[in-house]
């Protein structure tokens, strides 16, 4: 049985935080692998300054070598363009593995904004790692007030594979306080550097079940 967590999100770009939190959840949880889920389009976010998903993929690549991390846009091949259908496709895609969703605290602050959100919950346990400067607005959120009575012991982590759902848990790191919005300020054009390096079946690509 693999223990997958999985951590969603633009990677616009990939970047040290993103490695920082991993590794951490790796850890942490007991994890075999980290799927890095490189989305094609946020429903919550702009596309105005979204770089190519080949871009965003071969960052996420980059940045992800030398750790069990696999950086992949399985929800382009998926056809998937939610996290609840998403989930829902790789439950049944891969029955084998028991999967994890992993966010950070800006993500539960508006998951109450997720469609399906109460059935994201009650596919996949949930672990939420903290971020300075949002822990008091994700706690005082309107996930929260549902989730919280399903909250789970820091302690009990790494047995998150046997949690009946719905299942959260919150564990306390000091991630790297890197911001892709930043890294997109400073140098708005990063994406030119991988374009060209992601051939266009690795994009499609799904890990192997």
């Amino acid at each position: 049985m693999m223990r997958i967590g999985l951590l969603g999100g633009s990677f616009n770009p990939a970047h040290q935080g993103h490695r920082d939190i991993s590794r951490f959840a790796l850890d942490a949880l007991g994890l075999d692998e980290i799927w890095w889920m490189v989305s094609p389009g946020n429903p919550l976010k702009s596309a105005n300054d979204m770089a190519p998903l080949p871009a965003r993929l071969g960052s996420a690549l980059r940045m992800s070598r030398g750790l069990p991390i696999r950086a992949t846009a399985i929800e382009r091949t998926l056809g998937t363009r939610y996290t609840v259908d998403t989930l829902d496709a790789l439950v049944r895609r891969y029955p084998k593995y028991r999967f994890m969703w992993l966010m950070g605290a800006d993500n539960l602050d508006q998951f109450h904004l997720w469609r399906d959100w109460r059935k994201i919950a009650r596919i996949v346990p949930i672990a939420v790692i903290a971020r300075p400067g949002y822990d008091r607005a994700a706690h005082a959120g309107g996930a929260m007030g549902w989730l919280r009575r399903f909250v789970r012991p820091a302690s009990q982590r790494k047995s998150w594979t046997n949690w009946r759902l719905p299942a959260l848990v919150l564990l306390r790191f000091r991630p790297d306080p890197t911001s892709a919005t930043r890294l997109r300020q400073a140098d708005p054009h990063w994406h030119r550097d991988f374009a060209a390096r992601v051939p266009r079946d690795r994009v499609t690509r799904l890990p192997v079940s």
